[in-house]
């Protein structure tokens, strides 16, 4: 009688035919290495390394998605890099390296002579943005830097594509570290007024409202990405200690740290997630908790409207605008302990009531009942986005409704609010 295999030999038996004869598409993906969660301050790395490895088997959601960031990475590859040098005359100090932006709304009165270049003195037009301040400042190439470096690093953590990397490394060198080309740290020269001022403390929203995409770029590239070297993680560190410095020490600083409005809460969402890049989480936690009366309370009424913003010409971008910085705040408080959305103020104020206040214009369920010189429903994708993930169940509701963006609705990619219609616009 012929002796039967045990179990364990045949079982071995078929593993290694399988292995050798049909390869599967899933042994392929066990195969690869699992991918690392990026230490990022405003996007939650856990989630993106999760999304990443739903990607990597195949999910054809997210293939789209990913189809619609590389359309928008690969824009960027024949750019670039940009840099505060090229800029034809150099700030009011005089130093090339500092930044330079003009404020977007003042407009000159009078025609320019020789006597008077600027045609000053200059009038505000609030919501009307005068064209100049896109040419011979570095306001539009500092937009570039800091869109590219974040698409770019989301494109290479997803698809693993190396020039991805390699571009995004060239644009952050080139803009903060290379001594013939980085920027100084600092925003002494933020829009200036001609004749006026030579920098203002409200400047310091030109990097507040999207510099934390940088800092999560940073932190996606961290993670291994090709040519990204020790010496750059080093020197951007560096960098970013040193303006975080001169956001806690400087005048303007202080200024936009006292600022009521959108930009204090924007102030507050930038050194939250500068603290936290450069690990000073305590600083970081306490600057979201401080949010939530200094900022919630007052700046959003008890049946969700923003009055502040309400009152601008352009009332549906800015209320949008705004909470893009108080929900990436909330975001960078997931990271330190601490739930903004769960606040409620003392007249029933909270996140929440502010993004349900937009829903009815968000879906075209109705129009925006206030001024706005150009309304673009999709502004407020990210924010309901946002709201949806934090347990909103209307916001829930509505997102099937919601309009997508230019280029596409990016959330399952990069799940943190931005800015998605141009003031210029």
């Amino acid at each position: 009688m012929r002796a039967r295999p045990c179990l364990g030999v045949l079982l071995a038996a078929v593993t290694a035919f399988t292995a050798v004869a049909v390869p599967t598409a899933s042994a392929r993906v066990t195969t690869q290495p699992a991918p690392k969660a990026p230490d990022t301050s405003v996007l939650d790395g856990k989630r993106l390394r999760q999304t990443k490895m739903r990607l990597d088997r195949g999910d054809p959601h997210l293939r789209r998605a990913v189809t619609a960031l590389t359309a928008r990475a690969d824009r960027w590859l024949d750019q670039g890099p940009w840099t505060v040098v090229d800029k034809p005359r150099p700030a009011p100090g005089g130093d090339i390296h500092d930044y330079l932006s003009q404020a977007p709304y003042w407009w000159p009165t009078q025609r320019p002579t020789p006597e008077n270049p600027w045609g000053c003195p200059y009038v505000q037009r609030d919501g009307e943005r005068n064209p100049e301040v896109d040419s011979g400042t570095d306001r539009q190439d500092v937009e570039k830097t800091f869109d590219s470096a974040y698409d770019l690093s989301l494109a290479w953590y997803y698809t693993g594509e190396q020039r991805y990397a390699r571009k995004a490394g060239q644009v952050l060198r080139t803009w903060f570290l290379d001594p013939a080309t980085r920027m100084n740290p600092n925003l002494n020269h933020a829009q200036f007024i001609p004749c006026k001022y030579d920098g203002r403390a409200i400047g310091i929203i030109d990097f507040s409202q999207s510099y934390t995409s940088v800092l999560d770029a940073l932190a996606l590239l961290d993670t291994g990405a090709p040519s990204w070297t020790e010496k750059d993680r080093t020197g951007m560190t560096k960098w970013n200690t040193d303006f975080l410095s001169w956001l806690k020490n400087s005048d303007f600083g202080k200024q936009e740290a006292a600022a009521t409005n959108n930009h204090g809460t924007f102030y507050d969402m930038q050194l939250a997630a500068l603290a936290h890049a450069t690990g000073d989480r305590r600083l970081a936690r306490r600057t979201v908790l401080d949010a939530a009366s200094k900022r919630i309370a007052p700046q959003i009424a008890s049946d969700g409207s923003q009055p502040q913003e309400l009152s601008r010409t352009r009332s549906w971008h800015y209320s949008t605008f705004t909470l893009v910085a108080h929900t990436r705040l909330a975001a960078i408080g997931r990271h330190v302990g601490v739930n903004l959305w769960a606040y409620r103020g003392p007249d029933g104020q909270s996140l929440f009531k502010a993004v349900d206040y937009l829903l009815p214009a968000a879906t075209a369920a109705t129009a925006w009942p206030h001024p706005e010189l150009a309304f673009h429903r999709y502004a407020a994708t990210d924010v309901v986005h946002a709201a949806a993930d934090a347990g909103d169940t209307r916001a829930r509701r509505a997102v099937p409704a919601l309009e997508a963006p230019p280029g596409g609705d990016l959330w399952a990619l990069r799940p943190a609010a931005e800015q998605l219609d141009s003031i210029a616009g």
